[in-house]
């Protein structure tokens, strides 16, 4: 799949944007009327317990505004962090920091939900079983949603429509599954195929040939037991569909290798964080 790259500039350019949706086009008139002399130094804390992630970010938003902003990082990204721990320390002109400290909070809130969800999934599915995010994910921040993931312990699926071949229902809906499988395999040029079934007839159409993966999709327990039983010899194992908390540990006991979870991105609650003066 695509590589996820948090670079300098992606950075940079991903908070500029943020800002620029904060403060246009009169910039924040409320702290405007603070005196842009008074220096403070606040606190970045936790109200929860949570895997923190986006600090760079957070960072980057200080930076931007005034370059002279000391944002000094206690926790490095990725850490579990308890309620109340001190995740950083910010030293500047009051007026800047009050400007940052919003598209700031909102990078490292949705980022540190995002892992802290994806953590819970990783821990009761087990270390045999990998849990992986989708491609729900809201538009233009995928990279940053998938980064959150991997913070979290969870595997990066496809970023895009063009890293692997994934032939899904809909896709079956207009050819058979056989003939779309087979027309995958010899346009494939390097790619992984993975192929969706949603019942055993469907998977014994396609026993014998040579793709990557069976994605087994909204499947009962005792049918998916019954798929990996057959598929798990000569291709690799996934369920997907519905897959939440309460039911994850189960599904994971399958042996199944892996379980995709959109609402790792799409659903996952922010962090409760805040800046204590």
């Amino acid at each position: 799949m695509s590589k996820i790259k948090l670079s300098k500039d992606f950075i940079r350019n991903t908070v500029k944007r943020a800002l620029n949706e904060d403060l246009y086009p009169s910039g924040d008139i409320t702290s405007n009327l603070i005196k842009n002399n008074k220096v403070i130094k606040v606190k970045l804390l936790s109200n929860q317990d949570a895997i923190i992630g986006g600090l760079l970010f957070a960072k980057q938003a200080f930076d931007l505004v005034d370059s002279k902003i000391k944002f000094i990082i206690k926790k490095k990204d990725g850490s579990i962090i308890k309620k109340g721990s001190l995740i950083a320390t910010i030293e500047g002109k009051a007026k800047n920091i009050l400007i940052a400290e919003r598209v700031a909070l909102n990078f490292l809130s949705h980022i540190s939900g995002i892992a802290t969800k994806t953590n819970e999934f990783v821990k009761l599915a087990g270390k045999k079983c990998k849990i992986c995010c989708t491609r729900k994910t809201i538009p233009n921040i995928r990279v940053i949603q998938k980064y959150a993931v991997k913070l979290g312990g969870g595997t990066n699926h496809r970023f895009n429509l063009s890293d692997e071949f994934l032939i899904k229902d809909n896709h079956i809906a207009s050819k058979d599954i056989k003939s779309l499988v087979s027309l995958a395999i010899k346009n494939k040029k390097g790619k992984k195929i993975t192929v969706e079934v949603d019942n055993l007839k469907q998977l014994k159409t396609i026993m014998g040939l040579k793709f990557n993966t069976v994605l087994f999709d909204n499947m009962s327990i005792k049918n998916l037991k019954a798929g990996v039983k057959i598929a798990k010899k000569h291709y690799e194992t996934e369920a997907s569909g519905n897959i939440n908390l309460k039911t994850v540990k189960f599904v994971a006991r399958t042996g199944i290798d892996r379980i995709s979870v959109g609402s790792i991105t799409h659903s996952a609650s922010a962090v409760d964080l805040k800046l204590e003066i």
